[in-house]
């Protein structure tokens, strides 16, 4: 194939700006080949290189007691006791689930399930965030219908419970939905495998499915924003094969056991080029690639094809020579491709070789140690006028409005498409809170959320940052597991707009301040910007995953109220209205500020709660729709009704921070009380759970009516 010449608009197509094109040829002095400017478009992109925001991430808290390795590789890993860790990351494959959602939110799924498992863990829970545009939006049915089904379907198949997770719609999503993904997983401490290659003439193996052209360039797609041209964009969507994965999963952990591996990493972003790179790169190593020996599953492909494949289901390792007949039986045992492709070389080189000629030869190091980095500009958000003309509204219609939105009503007809219980270890199941996971073979469990509230991010990104962060400790607390540490997948708009590097920059700022104060610190993330169509972005949604150990399962706080059971409210209520979700819902206003984070009374709420655990029947933390709606779930999930004293909509409405919601006998809720006296922690009832009514106030309506609303507005509005 004759490769076509390097110009202007080819340069531009592969996302590169005239100044880092002028910046690549000073790096190599000459003008580069077709491959190689494939492969520096990979590696340069916002998606691989995170140019705009690597000068923010470097603030965040990464390290702790717990922690055994922070962000860098490919999932990060905690210690939760007894030789044990558990490894965790999250992921965005916004770009590829709008395309394509059924196989866009399947790779998803994937790829975060092989930055598990390429560290040695096997995973043990999924979940996933879920953001869409309006219900009406011609797309927005099909695309939830899409990404659900992916997200089951190759979770389902490989064999990984679903525990957790979120779903929201909003009229910014409508061009551009977000499908972030969460995978966890379970490894001895003293077994983790990273990705630092080291040694010089070592094989680089090439492990687990063909190579095709899917993918091709996905990367870079990934970087860029929508326009009128996003069918063209479909072949750029990889295609998923999850039985395969468990494989490639099962064959990866028997060759660790084996004691073959030096290094490994997972073949995702960019393919080939960046798992090559990153591994040298991190051994101070070159890498030489012979592109004859990849296993192919397509026809006369190109060396630029090749190394920019996104083709799943796929591993790079370096590999000790002396075990190769060892390793390559494992795998065709699992019926997997093994193929040594290369070896790793003393100079800092990228030498790839196809049909014996030289397709690239570049300075490993500055592909990725040297990529451009960006101090953009940005501009503070504007502090937002207060909200001074807060409605008061009939309670039980108010509950009508966020119950009947699909952004908060019952979502069974999602989990209910995800294996949740698959390895007979889930304890709790999504529905209601943080999902829990029994760690096999052990008395313990941890326990799983993801948080976030866009509209709080955009009204105020630093206390929505904050938020987040504190939404996700209390989800944990409210179970009864210790905060350990979280994971981010922050999705943002164009970064060249100073107004939008603004939002991320004062996100990251809250963000961070919150997991210092908290003492949950990030070990991992992704960044996915760009997340535009036609020049309007999305919300910020700076999305917190975040996990939670119990060291015994009598910590669980897992319980519904019973009959007569008090409701009692851990934490202040002053009724704070701004940016809540009555007000968007009921009125479609999304104005005033968010609501400021006590970070100190965050953590003491939360320690108080985890201390006291024997004295509660139940626990939820408060959050969108404040009192009313948390007051009503639980109740609904236990076939209860309330009734809650308060008929003002500030405080049944209100989204203070820093809250639980919690049931309790009489005699419970005497001992809390003293205890919360004792410790200086406000507690106050606030109603009861009983009988057959949800009633606000003195307005009330049947539960079997509310109920019916509530578990059928989700499909009503997408189904």
């Amino acid at each position: 194939m004759t490769e076509p010449d390097i110009t202007p608009e080819l340069i531009a197509a592969h996302g590169l700006k005239p100044d880092e094109y002028e910046r690549l040829l000073g790096i190599i002095g000459r003008e580069p080949t077709f491959t190689e400017l494939g492969i520096f478009s990979a590696m340069w992109n916002e998606h691989c290189s995170y140019k705009s925001s690597k000068k923010w991430l470097r603030t965040l808290p990464t390290t702790g007691p717990q922690v055994i390795c922070g962000p860098g590789e490919n999932a990060g890993v905690v210690d939760i006791g007894d030789g044990q860790a558990v490894i965790f990351k999250m992921e965005s494959h916004n770009h590829p689930s709008y395309i394509e959602p059924h196989q866009g939110a399947a790779t998803g799924v994937g790829g975060i399930l092989r930055d598990v498992f390429t560290m040695g863990a096997r995973p043990i829970a999924a979940m996933n965030a879920l953001s869409f545009g309006l219900p009406s939006h011609p797309k927005t049915a099909h695309l939830v219908k899409g990404v659900v089904e992916g997200v089951g379907g190759y979770g389902n198949a490989f064999g990984v419970p679903t525990v957790g997770g979120e779903v929201r719609f909003h009229r910014s999503y409508n061009g551009n939905c977000l499908v972030n993904a969460f995978a966890a997983g379970l490894a001895d401490a003293d077994k983790i495998f990273y990705s630092v290659a080291s040694g010089v003439g070592m094989p680089v193996v090439y492990l687990g499915a063909k190579t095709g052209r899917d993918g091709v360039g996905g990367a870079t797609m990934a970087s860029a924003e929508f326009d009128d041209t996003i069918e063209e964009k479909r072949p750029t969507v990889q295609v998923g094969d999850p039985f395969t994965e468990k494989r490639l999963l099962e064959a990866c952990l028997e060759l660790m056991a084996s004691g073959a591996v030096i290094s490994i990493q997972d073949m995702g972003a960019a393919g080939l080029t960046c798992s090559a790179v990153e591994m040298g790169d991190k051994g101070d190593l070159g890498i030489k690639l012979q592109l004859d020996a990849v296993p192919q599953r397509e026809s006369n492909m190109t060396a630029y094809e090749m190394m920019l494949s996104e083709s799943q289901e796929r591993m790079l390792m370096v590999l000790k020579p002396e075990k190769e007949a060892e390793a390559r039986a494992i795998f065709v045992k699992w019926d997997l491709d093994f193929a040594i492709v290369g070896e790793t070389i003393p100079e800092d080189r990228f030498l790839i070789l196809h049909g014996n000629e030289i397709k690239a030869d570049l300075p490993l190091k500055a592909l990725s140690g040297t990529a451009p980095e960006y101090d953009r500009p940005w501009v503070e958000t504007p502090k937002a006028a207060a909200l001074t003309d807060a409605p008061e509204v009939d309670p039980i219609e108010g509950l009508r409005a966020l119950i009947g939105a699909p952004s908060y009503a019952h979502k069974a007809w999602v989990y209910e498409q995800y294996d949740s219980m698959v390895m007979a270890d889930t304890v709790r199941a999504p529905g209601l809170g943080a999902g829990v996971v029994r760690v096999h073979g052990t008395g313990k469990a941890l326990a799983f959320t993801s948080d976030v509230t866009p509209r709080y991010v955009k009204a105020n990104p630093f206390e929505g940052g904050k938020q987040a962060v504190a939404e996700a400790y209390r989800n944990l607390s409210a179970v009864g597991a210790l905060p350990l540490a979280t994971t981010d997948n922050l999705n943002f708009g164009n970064p060249e707009k100073p107004e939008i590097m603004g939002q991320l920059v004062g996100a990251i700022k809250g963000i961070g301040e919150a997991c210092r104060a908290l003492d949950f610190p990030i070990v991992s993330g992704n960044v996915s910007l760009y997340n535009e169509t036609d020049g309007t972005g999305i919300l910020p949604t700076p999305t917190i995953g975040a996990v939670g150990l119990l060291s015994s399962l009598d910590e669980l706080i897992s319980g519904l109220p019973t009959e007569g059971c008090l409701a009692l409210v851990i934490g202040e209520t002053a009724g704070h209205l701004g940016q809540s979700a009555l007000l968007a819902e009921m009125f479609d206003r999304e104005e005033g500020d968010a609501p400021t984070v006590d970070l100190a009374a965050e953590r003491k709420h939360g320690e108080f709660l985890r201390a006291n655990r024997e004295k509660l029947t139940a626990a939820t933390d408060l959050a969108d729709g404040g009192l009313a709606l948390a007051a009503f779930e639980m109740a609904e999930a236990a076939g209860l009704g309330v009734a809650l004293d308060a008929a003002d909509t500030a405080t049944l409405f209100g989204e203070d921070q820093a809250r639980y919601l919690v049931a309790c006998t009489e005699a419970q809720a005497q001992a809390l009380e003293a205890a919360a006296a004792a410790a200086g922690v406000p507690l106050s009832r606030v109603g009861r759970f009983g009988s057959d009514s949800v009633s606000f106030g003195g307005k009330s309506a049947p539960l079997a009516d509310l109920s019916g609303l509530y578990r059928s507005a989700f499909e009503a509005a997408v189904g």
